[in-house]
């Protein structure tokens, strides 16, 4: 997948490590967050601690996607979409999408539970 040039540069990029720790990370939130949105769904309760999580995994993605486009500008030269990872790139805008819909749903004022409907947005069959 890299060429001897782009593994050297892909070592020497400070943001390699970021990203190699933040994935997990924002996995792990993913987890812990869809099952609160789904807990508060079926149940009703926790919407707080949800919400939390919720803001918790948007701050993350953005991180990882920052973070990310500065590591392709070092190892490929383009900040997003090269070649090399347009389909993850294009995977990862789809989701930034989806969960930046959190933020106009609230700003709409819908209710609780349809404002955590969209956080489903992203695993639902029309994706």
């Amino acid at each position: 997948m890299y060429t001897p040039e782009q593994f050297a540069r892909r070592e020497a990029s400070p943001w390699t490590r970021v990203q190699f720790i933040l994935a997990p990370i924002q996995f792990l939130v993913f987890l812990i967050s869809f099952s609160l949105v789904v807990r508060y769904l079926i149940t009703g309760e926790g919407y707080s601690i949800t919400t939390i999580s919720v803001w918790v995994k948007i701050v993350l993605i953005w991180a990882l996607t920052i973070t990310g486009m500065l590591w392709e500008k070092d190892v490929y030269g383009h900040y997003f979409m090269c070649k090399e990872f347009f389909w993850e790139d294009l995977g990862n805008l789809v989701a930034i999408i989806t969960h930046n819909l959190y933020f106009v749903a609230v700003w709409l004022t819908w209710s609780e539970p349809a404002v955590m409907m969209v956080m489903l947005l992203p695993i639902s069959p029309i994706w």
